[in-house]
């Protein structure tokens, strides 16, 4: 089965940031994309489902021990 691809917009939306945070993401390596540009024109990128699972899970914290 192919791999879910997804929009800016829909990954911007489910980390709750604006679509340039999204662009930060990917031009530090963040996020990894896919490419669907078809010849000369301008880029049309989306991001693997399985990518954005990868980089929440890599940002969670773990929760402190409560205190007694």
């Amino acid at each position: 089965m192919a791999p879910r691809l997804l929009s800016i917009p829909t990954v911007a939306a489910a980390l709750d940031v604006d679509r340039r945070t999204v662009y930060r993401f990917i031009a530090a390596g963040e996020l990894s994309v896919v490419d669907l540009r078809a010849g000369p024109a301008r880029s049309r990128v989306r991001v693997p489902a399985a990518s954005l699972d990868d980089f929440i899970n890599s940002r969670v914290i773990a929760r402190p021990a409560s205190r007694r």
